[in-house]
């Protein structure tokens, strides 16, 4: 089949990105199309053919590209793929409002229905002046975003809280397939740990500010790798037993990963590659209750929930945290359920049973 993969933006790194990687893996002389592109923020992106839609010609589009949300759904409309058997659109905003002709099947793999619209809305519009200017915006881009969730033949998502999701604001059955990870064949090494560890994207709805206000009481050591827009704050907050870290190697962020105590993850994620990452490492995770996380830690055996996202609560469980109550033979075999072979086998089998339908 000849295969196009659809994503937002090509502007940055994380777990959605590991996630087009596997799909190039899986179908290597795929196409990548996108709004805009930065190959300065997105090395890892050289290994795809980009194509980019017309915002990439518009001056601050490639690091703005917010500026740029009424353009969004156009940009994506604007690409043809009257050639293609197979489009997969990777998407927590606009990518699939692609609009493709009945001989080409389209999947929409949804990493979440669009944040700062949906259930991320209040943390991203907390500023009441902000949200009354933007309401006609808001409002307009809802709308649409409903008909662009329509567009594609399938959805699959990456979790079944992205699951409830998709049929709370879009009103759409979805099936999950959780998103994988393309492990390294690296040998399990027994740890004590050193250090508590968090890797994330320095972001609001992250929450790693309620982790800092907890370790700021606890004095526990805690390293916290990632960079954000929330950086400067999140530094001005941290105790002097917290470290930040940036610009890791995958070797290096191997080495944190097998060296710390446990991997801390306060959000209320979609999924949570990360988590998955520790757990392969040997090392148990302590996360909050919710989202993602459930699909993922196994409690007791791969690690800990804390119940609210509060510090008090986190406390509670770091308080009485041992590592070596967690097996680090039963931490890998958890992660092992979201290799890479398994999401191709489930993958291809959805592909399969749907390309005639």
């Amino acid at each position: 089949m000849k295969v196009a993969l659809v994503y937002d933006r090509v502007n940055k790194w994380g777990g959605a990105e590991r996630v087009l990687i596997s799909l190039k893996k899986i179908f290597p002389k795929a196409v990548l199309y996108t709004s805009v592109y930065d190959e300065k923020k997105a090395p890892w992106a050289k290994a795809f053919k980009v194509k980019t839609s017309f915002l990439q010609k518009f001056p601050f589009a490639k690091s703005s590209h917010e500026l740029f949300a009424t353009l969004m759904p156009l940009s994506f409309e604007s690409f043809n793929f009257d050639d293609y058997n197979l489009v997969i659109s990777v998407t927590s905003e606009f990518s699939k409002a692609v609009i493709t002709k009945p001989q080409t099947l389209h999947i929409c793999y949804c990493l979440t229905p669009t944040r700062y619209l949906w259930s991320g809305y209040e943390i991203y519009f907390k500023n009441r002046l902000l949200r009354f200017i933007s309401t006609p915006l808001v409002s307009y881009l809802r709308n649409f975003d409903k008909v662009a969730a329509l567009r594609p033949d399938f959805t699959i998502a990456i979790s079944n809280e992205v699951k409830k999701r998709i049929k709370k604001y879009y009103n759409l059955d979805s099936t999950v397939i959780n998103a994988p990870i393309d492990f390294p064949n690296i040998p399990l090494t027994k740890q004590k740990g050193k250090y508590f560890l968090i890797v994330s994207r320095f972001v609001a709805y992250k929450k790693i500010d309620l982790a800092i206000s907890a370790f700021n009481e606890t004095g526990q050591p805690l390293k916290i790798i990632g960079s954000g827009g929330e950086e400067k704050r999140l530094k001005q907050m941290a105790g002097k037993n917290i470290e930040f870290i940036k610009d890791v190697s995958d070797q290096e962020l191997f080495e944190y990963y097998k060296n710390s105590i446990a991997l801390v993850f306060p959000g209320l994620e979609d999924f949570g590659l990360t988590m998955i990452e520790a757990n392969y490492f040997g090392r148990p995770v302590i996360a909050f209750r919710g989202g993602g996380a459930l699909d993922i830690v196994k409690e007791g055996v791969t690690g800990e929930f804390f119940n609210e996202q509060s510090k008090e609560s986190l406390i509670k469980v770091l308080e009485k945290f041992k590592v070596s109550l967690y097996n680090e033979k039963s931490c890998r075999e958890n992660a092992l359920r979201f290799s890479l072979q398994y999401f191709r086998t489930n993958l291809e089998a959805f592909i399969n049973t749907h390309k005639n339908l």
